[in-house]
């Protein structure tokens, strides 16, 4: 049966919490350990289950791998592959997965993968990685719902990115490591993410500069010169705006560690804007704390470094109960407001008009019954409960699950009321009660 949360709103949030390893690094960085033949290990691993299907496309590949979820560590041997299929049934359920492309083309010169999916936040094309592959002298059929690739010889060239795709940015990277000449990735992503990446692949023996610029520049090696390493991954940046996001929101103080501020720069600034108080304590820790009402703010979403979307539905939640009339307006996905209609059942006041939306603050929010439509508006969900008066329910969990690892753990150890649970385990605990009667 489908777990889901029950939260009990109106806590303050207090204490300390660690922020996992970021999940839209790890993925990639597994994803390219396969470009080196031997025993890689990544550490600072977080237990998701996109991490669980990640680990699914590799072990499809014949590639032998290990999870040690004590240690919060993978090990990836890809001495052998004997395989070039990434399967639908793994790549269906996780666009991240998609990444495996580059790296089979480029040191295969071969890969058959399916079309991806995840989250339903919009439309999210390929075109930009198809172009790319081909441009660099890939031959690329598209059939049966799988992306058919096959380059006997990679050639380093100029491409230019429409959009700072963060997927093509990493696709590209990957499978022109092992081109010849040189590759020049013009309006890349600039995420820290994609600098996770470039770091990864230098450590393991490639060449590849200007990770974190708009522009990267991959030199070409040969695949003996790539190596097995160790690394580890970078703190969740994603993961830590939604802690700050919770304990603004409960009115709480806390301090979250194991972040990189620097990542969170733009997001920061503007809960400061709302009314917060954000103290850096040490280089990889922060106080947020918040005593008053907020401050409305408008934003607009953008490509780091600026608004983080994946952030948007934090920020709407604290807006719900803010002082005035607050603009949201989501410039990369077209259905990035999934949350609206729940918080509306809590008693927001959200007015959508296509990518924009308008809210204005309401005395304060009520529990009901939601469900999380996809990752992040899930977690939204979850903050606007513990704000809220009274008792939500938010289901579909599973989605959650993708992108937080012991989310109701870590909120319980703050102080927050919320209880993990699924219909047939609060009917075994009701025929417990019932016994003791």
């Amino acid at each position: 049966m489908a777990d889901k949360y029950r939260i009990q709103g109106g806590t303050q949030l207090k204490g300390e919490v660690n922020i996992g390893g970021a999940k839209n690094a790890v993925l990639k960085l597994m994803a390219s350990a396969v470009l080196a033949k031997g025993e890689s290990k990544i550490y600072n691993v977080p237990d998701l289950t996109d991490v669980g299907i990640m680990l699914e496309v590799i072990n499809g590949l014949g590639v032998k791998t290990s999870h040690n979820k004590i240690e919060k560590s993978v090990t990836i041997d890809a001495t052998n592959i004997t395989s070039v299929t990434a399967k639908y049934e793994y790549v269906s359920k996780m666009r991240a997965s998609f990444i495996i492309l580059g790296a089979l083309v480029s040191r295969c010169k071969e890969a058959i993968v399916a079309l991806p999916g995840g989250c339903a936040i919009g439309e999210r094309r390929v075109d930009f990685h198809i172009k790319g592959l081909e441009a660099l002298g890939a031959k690329i059929k598209i059939e049966n719902g799988y992306v058919h690739a096959k380059a006997p010889r990679l050639v380093g060239t100029d491409i230019y990115l429409d959009i700072p795709s963060v997927g093509a940015t990493e696709n590209l990277m990957l499978a022109a490591i092992l081109a010849e000449g040189s590759t020049r990735i013009q309006n890349a992503a600039q995420e820290p993410e994609i600098i996770d990446l470039a770091n990864f692949l230098n450590t393991m023996g490639a060449d590849v500069n200007g990770a974190g610029t708009s522009e990267i520049v991959i030199n070409g090696v040969k695949q003996s010169d790539l190596h097995p390493i160790e690394y580890t991954t970078i703190p969740d940046r994603i993961e830590a705006g939604t802690f700050m996001s919770a304990v603004v929101a409960s009115k709480g103080k806390a301090i979250i560690r194991n972040v990189f501020p620097a990542h969170l720069t733009f997001f920061t600034d503007k809960l400061i804007k709302m009314g917060a108080s954000i103290k850096l304590i040490e280089p990889t820790a922060i106080e947020v704390s918040c005593k008053n009402r907020l401050n409305s703010i408008n934003f607009v979403t953008q490509p780091y470094p600026g608004f983080p979307t994946d952030l948007q539905s934090m920020a709407m939640a604290l807006l719900t109960t803010a002082n005035g009339v607050g603009i949201i307006t989501e410039s990369l996905y077209e259905n990035r407001f999934m949350q609206v209609p729940h918080l509306l059942r809590m008693g927001a006041d959200i007015h959508q008009d296509r990518n924009h939306a308008i809210i204005k603050g309401v005395k304060k929010l009520t529990g009901a019954t939601v469900s999380a439509s996809d990752l992040r508006a899930g977690a939204s969900l979850v903050v606007a409960a513990i704000m809220a008066e009274g008792t939500s329910i938010v289901e579909n969990l599973h989605h959650i699950d993708r992108g937080y690892e012991n989310f109701d753990k870590k909120l319980t150890a703050l102080g927050a009321n919320i209880i993990r649970y699924n219909d047939e385990t609060e009917n075994v605990k009701g025929l417990k009660n019932e016994s003791r009667v």
